[in-house]
């Protein structure tokens, strides 16, 4: 079995994003999605619901968490977990602040 080893990779400053905001990137196949809450804390989902596959991106930030645009989902930021009585999870990755710029964690096999 593989390990995986964390790259950081800077993807711009949080004044890029506006506060319960988000902004995409792409790492191969997959859109990464960057959310700013309304506190400056910055936390990085695949851009997929759980549920039907909607644009999380396109979604309302709140209260830690963000709604899916389709259909009112709710998904945790920090964990990618659907709340309430939804199930399932989107993947989360690994993002910090330094200083100004934003940096994300993308793991690779080793």
């Amino acid at each position: 079995m593989n390990a995986l080893t964390q790259t950081w990779v800077r993807i711009g400053k949080i004044s890029d994003i506006p506060p319960r905001g988000a902004r995409c990137v792409r790492n191969g196949d997959m859109n990464i999605a960057i959310f700013r809450t309304a506190d400056d804390r910055v936390f990085a989902l695949e851009d997929k619901c759980p549920h039907k596959n909607g644009p999380l991106s396109q979604g309302i930030v709140h209260d830690g968490c963000v709604t899916c645009p389709l259909h009112n989902w709710v998904i945790s930021l920090e964990t990618g977990a659907a709340q309430g009585a939804d199930e399932g999870q989107t993947l989360s990755f690994p993002v910090r602040l330094e200083g100004d710029e934003i940096v994300l964690g993308l793991g690779v096999p080793s």
